[in-house]
């Protein structure tokens, strides 16, 4: 299965431009236009207009929506991304359609990246930096906690990000290069579960080329 085929993809107009309008994957309810940078959200056969990009979201990130690549022997593709600002700097979520019709996020942060899926699953509704949390099977170690601000977003996602301001992020590791992501902008919080991986494993193609690249 592929979540990028079909006909039952969400088609329409842009209602401030007038341009054509298509979700890339049929979960999609919120895009930003590719002409006026309107971010639409939709609304049963509708496209409602709720904002403005109003940043540019220029960064020295390879990645960008239509790039392809690899992971745990499965072809994804990115249709979206979220960018979150916080005390450090900035960072992008990407988010992923893969080929065998999962969805899934790579966090791109100072050459730092990593794969991860929403996992159902019970947390603390507040955790400190060294505590111990048990995520379904496994252990993990809360290693930062990160209150960060929505700058922009980009591309289809499957949620409204519009009406957000900032979220409490936990990150915690395990021994064995996995890590989980703790979202309390929801409630109960998200969960997320992931490998971090190497720029090379993703076998990345479509990427953003660079003055001086070789």
């Amino acid at each position: 299965m592929n979540p990028l085929a079909g006909s039952d993809r969400f088609r329409g107009n842009c209602p401030s431009c007038g341009a054509p309008v298509q979700f890339s994957f049929k979960q999609a309810v919120q895009s930003v236009c590719k002409f006026c940078q309107s971010m639409l959200v939709r609304q049963g056969v509708d496209l409602q207009l709720v904002g403005k990009v109003a940043d540019p979201l220029l960064d020295a990130s390879p990645i960008q929506l239509g790039t392809e690549g690899q992971f745990d022997g499965h072809g994804f593709q990115v249709v979206g991304r979220l960018v979150y600002e916080y005390d450090g700097g900035r960072w992008n979520e990407w988010y992923l359609t893969f080929s065998n019709g999962n969805f899934g996020w790579l966090s791109d942060a100072q050459l730092e990246y990593a794969v991860s899926f929403l996992k159902p699953a019970a947390v603390p509704v507040q955790v400190e930096r060294g505590n111990k949390v048990p995520v379904g099977n496994e252990l993990f170690s809360v290693t930062t906690i990160t209150r960060a601000r929505y700058v922009g977003v980009e591309g289809d996602l499957p949620f409204t990000t519009w009406d957000k301001s900032e979220s409490l992020f936990a990150d915690l590791r395990s021994a064995d290069r996995r890590f989980a992501t703790i979202d309390y902008s929801e409630q109960p919080p998200l969960v997320y579960t992931g490998n971090l991986v190497d720029y090379d494993e993703l076998k990345l193609k479509n990427v953003k080329l660079f003055e001086g690249w070789q």
